[in-house]
């Protein structure tokens, strides 16, 4: 971690033999530092943490974290950890590269203590630094993309794909140029072997690694006669529909639904890349849905003054509706509305808080 900017380093574990095996927690693991002691109340570190086995029980890797509100400040560590009841034990080893170095500034270093969540593929660590400067303590949570439903489907039958993984986003190819979903399942038919491209929107860096999964297929899929499509009264449209971006189910109700990722960087209404494949589903079920109206409201985090937090949130909602009226929406079916940070869903700081909620309109 970085002094002032705190910079805070993942790791490379070994693991126990016991409830958590060595080989289990290899892989990428991508979060974020928080609670360090920083004065500023929504100081945050994204990271990305790359583990591999080692000899015996050992896990090796590096650990990546940038300065949220400064990304270009950045540091590369070799990490190395032993096994313990519960997790690992990490202990930083050496700073492999760093970036946006300021004459004082330094990085802390220590051991960080980590707990395994199987089920939701979650660490959770707790840093204690060496007394250099102001490095004290950190708090560090990360997630990973893992299939947890079959490997295998038969051919042709509706299936259910399940992965973990925080805010995940999912593409048809490895360039992500055709975004499918998002979630945490995608339900659909397969009838040859298909690999999904996934990322996590949960505290995304330049180091954000494309995680592929593959569904093999066993069978052949049942033949049918092709059916005679109904002839459906042609309508203007300003964007081709992709069809393969309409929700299986609606997102849209009378109920106000949260995009379900952090849409915005930290104090502005620019939309991050991330955030893209939530709005593009939405404009297509806009355009799937021609009558339907939309409203769209704005939130922030209780951080920084009040009648600020109200104008950028509806610079926010602006933001979504400029997007989808570009996308091919007619400005006259979208409403915006701004709540400030008087709304929060999550303790403060906490970007969930910085989020878009979207509404049919009768």
């Amino acid at each position: 971690m970085k002094g002032n900017i705190w910079y805070v380093l993942m790791t490379l574990f070994s693991v126990m033999a016991g409830p958590v095996e060595a080989q289990s927690l290899a892989g990428i693991w991508q979060g974020v530092e928080t609670d360090t002691g920083e004065r500023a109340p929504d100081a945050t570190w994204p990271a990305e943490l790359r583990l591999q086995k080692g000899k015996g029980n050992t896990l090796f890797g590096i650990l990546y974290q940038e300065v949220g509100s400064e990304p270009h400040v950045t540091a590369t560590f070799k990490v190395q950890a032993a096994p313990t009841a519960t997790g690992l034990l990490l202990e930083h080893q050496q700073k492999l590269n760093e970036t946006g170095h300021t004459p004082g500034s330094y990085w802390c270093e220590g051991s960080i203590s980590f707990t395994y969540d199987p089920k939701l593929e979650k660490l959770t660590g707790h840093a204690t630094y060496q007394p250099i400067g102001n490095c004290d303590v950190g708090t560090f949570t990360f997630y990973r993309v893992k299939l947890k439903s079959a490997a295998k489907v038969a051919a042709g039958a509706e299936s259910t794909i399940r992965v973990s993984g925080r805010n995940v986003l999912w593409y048809a190819d490895a360039e992500l140029k055709q975004p499918l979903t998002t979630g945490n399942t995608y339900r659909t038919k397969l009838t040859k072997t298909t690999t999904f491209y996934l990322t996590q929107g949960y505290y995304p860096t330049p180091q954000s690694a494309v995680v592929p999964i593959t569904i093999q297929v066993t069978g052949a899929a049942p033949t049918k006669p092709t059916p005679i499509a109904p002839v459906i009264p042609t309508q203007p449209e300003v964007v081709r529909l992709d069809t393969a971006l309409i929700p299986s189910t609606p997102v849209l109700t009378s109920t106000p639904v949260v995009l379900p990722t952090v849409l915005f960087e930290l104090g502005t209404a620019k939309l991050l890349p991330e955030g893209l494949p939530a709005l593009n589903r939405l404009a297509a079920e806009l355009k799937a849905r021609p009558t339907l109206k939309l409203r769209i409201a704005g939130h922030t985090d209780k951080i920084g003054e009040p009648d600020k937090n109200q104008i950028l949130s509806e610079q926010r909602a602006e933001a979504v509706k400029t997007y989808l009226v570009k996308a091919g929406i007619l400005a006259e079916r979208i409403t915006t509305i701004g709540y400030g940070d008087s709304r929060p869903l999550h303790p403060s700081p906490d970007a969930r808080n910085r989020r878009v909620e979207v509404a049919e309109v009768k």
